[in-house]
């Protein structure tokens, strides 16, 4: 777990980690060049999980469990919010469904922290929550949409019983017109950073922001991106957005 300087969230909690490229918004994912770092500082966790492509770190597509992460949030006095597992994909094809099942087991039990699950495998969400998973009212799922090749896992998503239903569409390379946030909750939206980020039209912004009043979904801003990220900063029509969903259950 570690502070989080992430702005949606307080916390980061990876019981799981290590990944594989899924899509074009892998390209440039943070976390496999964090993954990188903290293998070349000696953390075992991380040994492995990335390798040398040209100049830049790339998933091997190993997948390490660590059941000595499973008891962290209940050291936790103060209610968080919890990304879990910023490092990996909880619902990669590599993690088991028992394992998955004792991350649910945690989150049940430590009901004053709110947790928010993002996958870029919403099929596999849907396939593996079927069997005797509960609805947790302090769990949230969501799914990654960087352009409009991948707007099918939104129907993914939207099916897939949840206290709240979000997406994350960063980083936004593309449109996503067409697209539909319909029994979504809330949309969070950021352009890519780092030394090799892609470009961001502030169209593609603006078909989200209607998408979300359109669905009466929140609306949160995480920045512009870029090089450099707080350069450009995080306002977006004279203001920062950083509307949370309602969770109604």
């Amino acid at each position: 777990m570690a502070e989080t300087s992430i702005e949606w969230t307080d916390a980061t909690w990876n019981p799981v980690a290590g990944c594989s490229i899924m899509s074009a918004g892998c390209t440039n994912c943070y976390a496999m060049r964090m993954a990188a770092r903290l293998d070349a500082m000696g953390l075992e966790k991380y040994r492995g999980l990335t390798r040398k492509s040209g100049s830049r770190a790339k998933w091997t597509g190993d997948i390490r469990l660590d059941a000595t992460a499973l008891s962290i949030p209940d050291t936790w006095v103060k209610p968080r919010n919890v990304f879990v597992n910023s490092m990996s994909d909880l619902f990669h094809p590599g993690v088991p469904v028992e394992f998955v099942r004792k991350v649910w087991d945690v989150m049940a039990r430590t009901e004053r922290h709110t947790y928010q699950i993002l996958t870029k495998r919403p099929d596999r969400m849907a396939q593996t929550l079927r069997d005797g998973f509960r609805v947790l009212p302090n769990v949230w799922l969501g799914t990654s949409v960087e352009d409009s090749r991948v707007l099918h896992r939104l129907d993914e998503l939207r099916v897939i019983p949840a206290a709240i239903r979000f997406v994350s569409f960063e980083p936004l390379i593309g449109s996503v017109a067409g697209g539909s946030l319909d029994g979504i909750h809330w949309a969070i939206v950021g352009g890519e950073s780092g030394p090799n980020a892609r470009h961001i039209e502030p169209s593609w912004i603006d078909e989200i922001f209607d998408m979300c009043s359109d669905a009466d979904a929140a609306f949160f801003f995480k920045q512009w991106g870029g090089k450099n990220k707080k350069a450009t900063g995080r306002i977006y029509r004279q203001r920062t957005w950083d509307q949370m969903p309602r969770v109604s259950m």
